[in-house]
């Protein structure tokens, strides 16, 4: 019988307990996988008792009190705290969201953050996005009009600006890309939901006139057609879009050119 085994330094060990003091009925277990680079060591995952009086309402206002009170060597990514960047995306509670919109009343029990699944992590809560960003670059996701007039305006009616709609509002946050099986083992050659909605977003686009080019590019068996409609990246997404539909009009979309 095969024996597999996980590689070398990524079994997550136990690790440092802070602020055991702190326990009361205010306080709630925060576990926070942690990673340095620097070092040799397996990655490991911290716990934290944070007093939830003491901060926000949300899963960012627990990291942003943790690092400013108990542990400021914890790295993570954020900016806006509403919602729009992305940049805040992990896994918490089992599922991939925005620390700036996930309440922490939401969750049951213990509180388990760790970083986008299936990504290489920099450190601690940041995962390498850098192959996710050249897949979105690859997908040209600007509009292209070869035949407008560039001395008068491109103007759109209210319908054609309509068919945006449910894909221009995309974060890029890759929260639905890193919960796709098809995407985990396809990683290389397999754009993923979020490149493919973008995708969309353009050749549903009025103004746009490079649709052949754009569909010759897509009509590969890795690129477009390794989703299998499991539907994660619908179930996951924190802004309600549906990277599957998007993706299933691409393929109506190359069918009827056939």
């Amino acid at each position: 019988m095969a024996e597999f085994t996980l590689p070398q330094n990524s079994k997550v060990k136990p690790g440092v307990v802070h602020n055991p003091e702190a326990k009361s009925a205010d306080t709630r277990a925060v576990y926070i996988y942690r990673y340095d680079p620097d070092t040799d060591e397996n990655p490991r995952l911290d716990l934290y008792y944070v007093n939830i009086k003491e901060c926000g309402q949300m899963i960012l206002d627990i990291l942003l009190y943790i690092k400013a009170n108990l542990d400021p060597t914890l790295t993570f990514r954020r900016s806006c705290r509403e919602g729009i960047c992305g940049s805040c995306s992990m896994n918490i509670d089992g599922t991939n969201t925005l620390a700036c919109i996930k309440h922490i009343e939401e969750i049951e029990g213990d509180i388990m953050i760790y970083p986008l699944p299936h990504m290489e992590v920099i450190k601690d809560l940041v995962p390498d996005l850098t192959h996710f960003y050249d897949q979105y670059a690859s997908i040209k996701p600007w509009v292209e009009n070869n035949n407008q007039d560039s001395s008068s305006e491109n103007l759109q009616s209210q319908e054609e600006r309509a068919r945006l709609d449910g894909m221009y509002e995309c974060i890029l946050c890759a929260c639905c890309s890193t919960s796709c099986p098809s995407y985990w083992w396809n990683q290389d050659k397999y754009l993923g939901p979020a490149a493919l909605l973008q995708a969309n977003r353009v050749l549903s686009d009025s103004r746009d006139s490079k649709t052949d080019e754009r569909l010759d590019a897509l009509d590969d068996a890795f690129a477009l057609y390794r989703c299998h409609t499991i539907m994660n990246c619908v179930k996951t997404c924190p802004k309600g879009l549906s990277p599957a539909k998007a993706i299933a009009e691409i393929k109506h979309k190359l069918e009827n050119r056939k």
